[in-house]
């Protein structure tokens, strides 16, 4: 992955890189939108897999489009990019003048590039304000503006529900007690500390006990979960036959909307039988080209262990 301090030291290699090339087929030629640009890695492998191919990448984060920009240059017109949303696809292709794409990737969750950028809060390995926007130009709340505004309860609710800490309650109530003294949590550093008192660290565990809880965090910061349900079917509706879409998710809240999604978009109605007409949205569209999700393998992992909860799941149009 990426190094740390300002931004990266050399291009860092994706998570599942050649799984999701693999599955995407780019050899075909034609458009394909990487949904969640980040450093181009994956992009850059798809316009290498022909020169008929272009990409139109899409990201929340300036720093990441320039800098993406710069290593995906030498591919001259055949690579363009977005400052948006990957929920924003339909409205992106549309104003660049395209109606469908020959394939679609998103890879959820942080980039290389913001985890590995102290300053905007991601990680608990340095002590930094305590951010965590993956669109740092918006105007959108600050993990720490969120922690000082939401009730104790709605901060538990958070932390359990998308970060699937069961200790959520404690640590919402040691950072409220905190807030109520006039000292609001406001760097990563502090958060940390609170959690691993909160919940117990003992020297040695291999997960720091923080992790479940800035996930959460980050998560509800960006509204990761919002709308990515609609995402995949927007996605599938903008591919041509055959066209193919991917998708690599790094917790299971995003691996259960995905694969819910394509399961619906398979022809797999959720209603049960004793609903008479189906609501859930079931449509025969897609084929399911993994039956079980793909994983990192055992030497991604040796060279990269924050690859180890990904998961890449992918689809082909009917």
């Amino acid at each position: 992955m990426a190094a740390s301090g300002g931004g990266p030291e050399a291009p860092h290699r994706p998570v599942l890189l050649f799984e999701a090339v693999e599955l995407l087929d780019p050899a075909r030629g034609g458009l394909f939108v990487d949904a969640t640009l980040g450093l181009g890695g994956h992009s850059e492998a798809i316009l290498e897999a022909s020169p008929d191919t272009r990409v139109l990448g899409i990201d929340r984060d300036r720093e990441a489009i320039r800098l993406a920009s710069e290593r995906l240059a030498r591919f001259g017109t055949r690579f363009r990019a977005a400052h948006s949303n990957f929920r924003d696809i339909k409205r992106v292709l549309a104003e660049a003048g395209e109606t469908e794409a020959s394939g679609v990737l998103a890879d959820l969750g942080v980039s290389s590039l913001q985890f590995d950028t102290p300053e905007r809060g991601f990680s608990f390995r340095h002590d930094a304000p305590l951010d965590m926007r993956m669109d740092a130009s918006g105007g959108e709340e600050t993990a720490a503006e969120l922690l000082e505004r939401l009730p104790e309860e709605e901060i538990a609710r958070v932390i359990y529900e998308y970060g699937e800490e069961r200790k959520s309650r404690r640590i919402a109530r040691w950072i409220v007690e905190r807030r109520e003294r006039g000292e609001s949590v406001r760097t990563t550093g502090e958060l940390a500390a609170l959690v691993a008192r909160a919940v117990g660290y003992k020297r040695g565990d291999r997960v720091h006990p923080a992790t479940r809880t800035f996930q959460a965090l980050r998560i509800a910061v960006n509204g990761e979960l919002d709308g990515l349900d609609e995402f995949v079917e927007t996605a599938v509706d903008l591919l041509q036959a055959r066209g193919r879409l991917a998708v690599i998710s790094f917790h299971s809240l995003e691996d259960r909307v995905v694969k819910r999604a394509l399961r619906r978009l398979s022809g797999h109605c959720e209603c049960g039988r004793r609903v008479p007409v189906c609501a859930c949205g079931a449509r025969r569209a897609v084929e399911v080209l993994t039956r079980r999700p793909v994983v990192p393998s055992e030497q991604e992992l040796e060279e990269n262990p924050r690859a180890r909860s990904a998961k890449l799941r992918a689809c082909s149009k009917l």
